[in-house]
């Protein structure tokens, strides 16, 4: 069976939805580990009590790249076969990226190209938008610039704030997260460009 790693730093949404597929035989695949950069994260918790292997490895004051040669000194021994990032804010350093190379997906709460990096419900709301939504794509060296495997849209309403947007596309996060982890542990696709290609 295929092991994923996820990484988190505050509540761990998206990694408890993928727990949940998991367990429910919608998603074929063991969590090797839950690690986090904030000791206090809540999906540390989480994992805890669902007997998951939890790490805390604080990254405060840490260089970047230092930072991703710890995580992958943490990571060795697990035999991991993806690394999934969930809510994980901090920029993946050149270490990891080489070790696990197009083997680290992330999710983001707009559809890139565009709303990159933080406060991606305010851009979209001043910005005016009738439609956002969110991205599950492969993590290179820029800000969320890596080859797309899914999106969904989620219209943006006259009533919206940033916290009630968010929310509608984290229904949408937690159903296509998913699908595409399963999707790249299958094997069964190409990269076209910027383009995820699913194989017939």
């Amino acid at each position: 069976m295929k092991r994923i790693a996820i990484l988190v730093s505050g509540r761990g949404s998206n990694f408890e939805a993928i727990a949940r597929n998991i367990s429910a035989g919608r998603l074929d695949a063991e969590i090797a580990c839950v690690l986090s950069n904030q000791p206090e994260a809540a999906a540390l918790e989480t994992a805890n009590s669902l007997g998951l292997n939890a790490i805390s490895l604080p990254s405060k004051g840490v260089d970047t790249d230092v930072y991703a040669e710890q995580v992958c000194a943490a990571l060795a021994p697990l035999n991991v076969d993806l690394i999934c990032l969930a809510g994980f804010m901090r920029r993946v350093g050149k270490p990891l990226l080489d070790q696990y190379a197009m083997r680290i997906l992330n999710i983001h709460p707009s559809l890139l190209p565009s709303f990159p990096g933080l406060h991606v419900q305010l851009q979209a709301l001043e910005y005016g938008v009738k439609f956002s939504g969110c991205t599950v794509h492969f993590v290179d060296s820029g800000l969320d610039t890596g080859p797309i495997v899914s999106q969904a849209a989620v219209p943006v309403l006259d009533t919206d704030d940033a916290d009630t947007l968010a929310a509608r596309i984290l229904v949408e996060e937690h159903r296509i997260y998913s699908d595409a982890i399963a999707l790249v542990l299958g094997g069964s696709f190409r990269i076209d460009g910027r383009r995820v290609v699913a194989a017939p």
